[in-house]
């Protein structure tokens, strides 16, 4: 009989040291919004991250007003308390609806939006997020400009709206494009956007404008356009090994691979990835315009390719790639001097990939000239600089067969062909007509 007692004992004394090991390895979870709400509307999607090795067994998503609280999610699953140690569940994002479609006592003002999560182990943890949050429930509203709208396919135009409601964000879309909105001087609802209609774009594309609020909420009107398409040139471009060799060592010196797989690289890849830097570059813009007179094109220059030239690159007699040219290059003298093409300031003064040596200024509201392939840059990034200022001399650094000046301009980070900015004309249309500036 002591010895059953005693074999007894020792399996309450295993069971007991178990059940204690089990509920201290028990994990609390990790919450975090992802991302952060900044308003609820009427039905705002959030997102909870959810990290915990034991994965969960029941959440509650609430909303709390001025003590009225609503449950406006929950889910379960099996509990698994004894077999969670096989368990290693990997972090996951759970979404849910909350606004006033869930809720209906919500109203405008402050709310607390209360994630409640429960481990699935042993000690079943509890572990709460909560955030402070706006309720917006007003709509915005947008009406536009009454102006003919004529827009050149690859080209640029600006557009007069006026946001009203409870908006955060406004301006232009074009297909998938979107295009800021700016205040514009002397009038205090208006406000300004100078849009873009990218070479790409299909021509029975319909701009619009539009105004959201940060829940969501989103109100557009159209306004009168006729597109004009434009069929641009293709052309096929011979390259040979000294080409590819002083491209390559140039730009991806420490690159792997034969003279043609790191130029396809080069051509591709790297030039994807510059183009998204230059087009990032809209961040940097002012809220409205440097300049006053039409832009210069590079005085004295020959065209030797224009804007959307569709390029076959030509190797040993055989087609190896295809690339859109989005800019001009102009020629001159060699080394001949590079002159700012209209008042503005530099945000970028530095190597940049297939541009080689590169200058980009900006002319605000979006507007921004860029500068490639220079041998030599004699400004740098914060310099304010004058229509017709020397900025560096051309070259033939970066994706350039000869010495010559790469010149584009982009209009909130989409490159755009700079033929009507060189126009007064066109600038007299369709900028200073419709503003009291510049």
């Amino acid at each position: 009989m002591a010895k059953l007692i005693t074999f007894l004992l020792v399996i309450v004394v295993i069971l007991a040291g178990a059940a204690v090991a089990l509920f201290a390895m028990s994990s609390h979870s990790s919450l975090a919004f992802d991302p952060v709400p900044a308003t609820i509307g009427a039905a705002t999607p959030i997102g909870v991250r959810i990290a915990n090795p034991h994965g969960v067994r029941a959440i509650t998503a609430r909303i709390e007003q001025e003590g009225n609280s609503t449950i406006i999610d929950q889910d379960t699953k099996p509990a698994t308390r004894f077999n969670f140690w096989r368990t290693h569940a990997g972090p996951e994002i759970i979404h849910f609806i909350v606004g006033k479609d869930r809720a209906s006592h919500l109203k405008e003002g402050k709310a607390r939006v209360i994630i409640a999560v429960q481990s699935n182990d042993l000690r079943a943890v509890t572990d709460t997020i909560a955030i402070d949050t706006d309720v917006v429930l007003r709509p915005p509203s947008v009406t536009t400009d009454g102006f003919q709208h004529y827009i050149n396919q690859g080209g640029s135009e600006l557009a007069i709206l006026t946001p009203e409601g409870s908006w955060q964000e406004a301006g232009v879309r074009v297909g998938t494009a979107t295009f800021r909105s700016f205040p514009e001087p002397g009038q205090t609802q208006q406000r300004v956007s100078l849009f873009a209609y990218s070479w790409d774009t299909p021509p029975d594309t319909a701009p619009m404008v539009f105004a959201r609020n940060s829940a969501g909420t989103e109100a557009t009107a159209r306004f009168w356009f006729k597109v004009f398409p434009k069929k641009f040139r293709s052309r096929d471009l011979s390259i040979d090994d000294a080409f590819l060799e002083k491209v390559d060592n140039q730009i991806d010196p420490g690159g792997s691979g034969d003279l043609v797989t790191r130029f396809l690289k080069i051509n591709g890849e790297v030039r994807r990835a510059n183009n998204k830097a230059l087009s990032d570059l809209r961040l940097k813009t002012e809220g409205h315009f440097l300049w006053t007179q039409s832009f210069l094109q590079l005085a004295g220059s020959q065209v030797e390719s224009a804007f959307a030239d569709l390029r076959t690159y030509v190797y040993k007699g055989k087609k190896i790639d295809q690339q859109v040219h989005l800019g001009f290059d102009l020629a001159t003298t060699q080394h001949g001097p590079v002159l700012a093409a209209n008042d503005g300031k530099v945000i970028w003064a530095a190597p940049l990939g297939i541009y080689g040596n590169c200058i980009v200024l900006d002319h605000g509201l979006g507007l921004q000239s860029i500068y490639g392939h220079l041998s030599e840059i004699t400004v740098k990034e914060g310099d304010m600089v004058s229509r017709g200022q020397q900025m560096g001399k051309s070259g033939s650094t970066g994706l350039a067969g000869g010495d010559h000046l790469h010149y584009s301009m982009q209009v909130d980070g989409v490159q755009v062909n700079p033929v009507e900015w060189w126009d007064d004309h066109w600038i007299n249309d369709h900028i200073r007509s419709r503003l009291k500036g510049p």
